[in-house]
């Protein structure tokens, strides 16, 4: 079953159940996705659908640091229980650990030995961790590492 098939599927339960937080939150996926589909003229796969998920995930965090500077908790809850339910459909996400792991890996195989090699490192990086980790996460991680390996 392909993350769409998924996605359709709890739609129809979630419109069974009457759960209207998740109902919302998965009609948001499904419109994003069909939006990402419409601009590349192409139906997606799970890894773009993963892309989709990922910006829409970004966006929800964005959005409840805003609506926290301007005291708004109702809006706050309602974005982070749709935050949890986009984040279902997402692998799992990776711990500090596991993503300084890698990186160090990384690091290893293209040979950096300074800030100046954050490039070459981030672009054989993120592919790798691609929907596992935040972009911010993993640049501040590798940005430490060279910075202590300077």
């Amino acid at each position: 079953m392909t993350l769409q098939e998924r996605l359709r599927a709890d739609l129809k339960q979630a419109l069974k159940r009457g759960d209207t937080t998740r109902r919302s939150a998965i009609r948001m996926m499904l419109a994003g996705i069909k939006n990402a589909e419409i601009a590349k003229n192409a139906p997606l796969d799970d890894s773009g659908v993963t892309d989709v998920l990922s910006k829409q995930v970004k966006q929800h965090r964005e959005s409840i640091a805003e609506f926290a500077k301007g005291k708004r908790q109702d809006l706050v809850a309602k974005e982070e229980a749709e935050l949890a339910i986009v984040l279902e459909y997402l692998p799992k996400q990776m711990s500090r650990e596991e993503i300084v792991a890698a990186a160090r890996k990384v690091m290893e195989q293209v040979g950096a030995r300074g800030p100046g090699d954050k490039g070459r490192v981030m672009s054989q990086l993120m592919p790798q961790l691609k929907g596992r980790a935040q972009g911010r996460e993993v640049s501040d991680v590798v940005s430490e590492l060279l910075a202590a390996s300077n």
